[in-house]
């Protein structure tokens, strides 16, 4: 959890900015690319987070150090956000990190913006994590911290080389296991999705069924859960044999779980509660 203060500085820098990233147009797959890198960084560098946010620092000290480690390569957008962020004041010295990660988001969006393909990108997301969840073993080895980095980005390559994905779908994946957080994988995809989501005005409704949603099926959720919500959805139809039949509806915290399982599941609970 972050602390007040980093929440704080988090939301009025991107709130701030998010004006210019979004003028960089398509400008903004360099500019996200980069600040994956730094985030990276900033995650295996406990003694850099603390000088850039060090509030007893002048910021013409942190800004000198940016420039050390950026150089001269950057694009000018990345070192103004870098440099609006180290003059903020934060709860923990590794929220800076997180920051960072949002702002690479959000580049990645405004990019999608630019090159017209923010709902290709949020439903490959969607499909990705819904075909994640019958392969356990995969995403295992794609959050294994025993495992390098350039290993579990080689083997998540291996597995979208034929899939035609979205190349904002392909990095924002290749992110999720290049740099852990600490985060399981599906957990960050499952974030990607809701910031996509949140982008697009809609929200993400999670169907969980045996087999395969029909286009009539998906048609009618979108309509009866736009109304319910007062906005356009998003429907993320999850496959899984397990729940036998029926669907699992998630939205948001809130779940309905009308699936036949969960309907065994209860009637068990019942008979030994009556025994």
């Amino acid at each position: 959890m972050r602390g007040e203060a980093s929440r704080i500085a988090d939301r009025v820098s991107r709130d701030s900015l998010a004006p210019r990233l979004r003028d960089t147009g398509e400008d903004a797959w360099r500019i996200g690319n980069e600040l994956f890198s730094i985030t990276n960084v900033l995650d295996h560098n406990v003694r850099l987070e603390r000088a850039l946010t060090d509030p007893s620092r002048p910021v013409a000290d942190k800004v000198t150090v940016l420039k050390a480690l950026l150089g001269d390569v950057a694009h000018p957008m990345t070192m103004e956000i870098m440099t609006d962020l180290v003059d903020r004041k934060w709860s923990r010295a590794r929220d800076i990190a997180n920051a960072v990660e949002d702002f690479g988001v959000d580049a990645m969006m405004y990019y999608s913006d630019a090159t017209d393909t923010t709902l290709k990108v949020s439903v490959e997301l969607a499909k990705l994590h819904s075909a994640l969840l019958t392969l356990p073993v995969l995403r295992s080895k794609l959050y294994d911290a025993t495992v390098p980095a350039e290993a579990r980005v080689k083997l998540l390559d291996s597995v979208l080389e034929d899939s035609g994905l979205n190349k904002v779908t392909k990095r924002l994946a290749e992110h999720a296991t290049c740099n852990l957080r600490g985060r399981r994988y599906l957990s960050t995809i499952q974030w990607l999705i809701n910031k996509y989501s949140r982008h697009m005005g809609e929200s993400m409704i999670t169907v969980t069924t045996a087999t395969p949603l029909t286009d009539e099926q998906i048609h009618k959720l979108i309509d009866i859960y736009s109304a319910k919500v007062g906005r356009r959805v998003h429907i993320n139809s999850v496959v899984d044999a397990s729940v036998i039949g029926g669907m699992r509806i998630q939205v948001g915290d809130e779940v309905t779980d009308n699936t036949v399982v969960a309907q065994l599941q209860k009637l068990q609970r019942t008979v030994k509660a009556q025994a």
